[in-house]
């Protein structure tokens, strides 16, 4: 895949799969960078959150900034003080789950300036053509401009993450491919990666460039 900045930015709209996708990212970047950070700036939605992947995330050495409050029955839409490390500390490499549509966007904005300044950042627009919501390229498109004008920064990648969960073929892959490059063409904007079931690599990798494979975060209980 492409070189990735310092700071990759993930977000989508709900149900697009985005926390999934920075999960399995943080993995793949871990491999080529020491000191990566994974920041779960999700206040909106407390369901899927970056901190169930907890213990695989120490195991591999990849250190987690969260809410104190992240999977507690306490529902306080707080951010960590430590986000501030995020644009403070220039050797982290930082993979960073916003929260969902343009409401989730605007616990961004407090970052923005200087993720401007230093001008070393991807901000990836997660897309997923199965969800009700965002069914054509213009819904989408619609979506990805009202979280730009939330957090107050321009989006400059899609990642394609269409699925339908455990039940998701690698025809349902292919097929998404029409509504992934609808989407590029209207925005402007390149495909950076398609994520697919870690299963179904062997199937998909001679067909689609940029695979991330993906191993699916279990739905806390």
């Amino acid at each position: 895949m492409k070189n990735f900045k310092r700071l990759t930015l993930l977000c989508g709209h709900y149900g697009s799969g985005k926390t999934n996708v920075a999960v399995n990212l943080a993995f793949y970047l871990k491999q080529q960078y020491n000191n990566l950070v994974v920041a779960d700036l999700d206040i909106v939605n407390p369901y899927f959150r970056t901190k169930d992947s907890l213990e695989d995330f120490k195991a591999q050495g990849i250190e987690l900034i969260c809410s104190e409050y992240a999977n507690t029955n306490v529902d306080i839409p707080a951010l960590p003080a430590d986000i501030y490390r995020l644009t403070a500390d220039k050797s982290l490499t930082a993979v960073i789950d916003v929260g969902g549509d343009d409401r989730g966007a605007y616990a961004l904005g407090r970052l923005v300036p200087e993720i401007k300044a230093e001008n070393n950042f991807d901000m990836l627009m997660v897309i997923n053509g199965y969800r009700p919501l965002t069914p054509d390229a213009q819904s989408t498109i619609e979506v990805m401009r009202e979280i730009e004008q939330a957090c107050g920064l321009t989006f400059t990648g899609l990642v394609n993450n269409s699925n339908i969960g455990d039940e998701t073929t690698a025809q349902n892959v292919l097929n998404s491919l029409e509504y992934a490059n609808a989407v590029s063409t209207l925005s402007g904007l390149p495909i950076v990666m398609t994520t697919v079931k870690a299963e179904l690599v062997s199937e998909l990798n001679d067909k689609i460039d940029n695979l991330l494979p993906l191993k699916l975060q279990a739905k806390p209980i």
